[in-house]
């Protein structure tokens, strides 16, 4: 359910923006691969690039009020701007590692709508050794969570010892307190083998 445009349209972050005629699609998604190909274009597989527009309206219950609201990309190729509300949340330049928004201060709950828009830009060509695609290449996330909570990447596990029979595993976790009070937890972390 989100809105597509191929090339730019000056104003689509604002979120009255009239979209209806935009394409409907899901993502990840990827405008070049269908084309079509090119003789002018000098990379991509002679596949377009340029820019591209993406919007999605979304509600969020009552009950997420107090709480922290992200979203995340775990991949948008590339220079991707986004917007929620029409609010300016950043830029992610380039494409290769995913990224998070925080919503909290904009989001509106209950029956408001809630409007975020991401313009991508890889028109800037040749940007890789090989094929990248264009636009919200991988998967996108809406995250509520508690004021504490274990943030993005906030968890790490190594093995800093291996061995044919044994290996010992070292876990270290980043605990995040957004709210104003302090806060007593527990952290419980489970390992699970493949196998069992």
């Amino acid at each position: 359910d989100w809105k597509f445009n191929k090339g730019d349209a000056p104003g689509a972050q604002e979120p009255g923006f009239a979209d209806a005629a935009w394409r409907s699609l899901d993502v990840p998604h990827d405008w070049s691969i269908e084309g079509p190909y090119g003789e002018k274009e000098t990379a991509q597989g002679s596949l377009p690039t340029g820019i591209g527009w993406y919007r999605k309206r979304f509600r969020l219950p009552e009950s997420a009020k107090g709480k922290r609201v992200f979203v995340e990309f775990d991949g948008v190729f590339e220079n991707a701007e986004v917007w929620i509300n029409g609010q300016y949340l950043g830029k992610r330049p380039f494409g290769y590692i995913g990224f998070q928004h925080d919503l909290t201060p904009h989001v509106r709950f209950a029956t408001a709508e809630n409007v975020i828009a991401v313009k991508v830009d890889n028109s800037n060509q040749p940007n890789s050794r090989w094929y990248t695609g264009s636009g919200i290449y991988l998967h996108t996330w809406l995250v509520v969570t508690n004021n504490v909570h274990v943030p993005q990447w906030g968890t790490f596990v190594t093995t800093p010892q291996v061995s044919g029979p044994a290996a010992s595993v070292q876990v270290k976790t980043r605990v995040r307190n957004s709210g104003q009070a302090t806060a007593k937890c527990t952290l419980l972390t489970s390992l699970m083998d493949k196998d069992g």
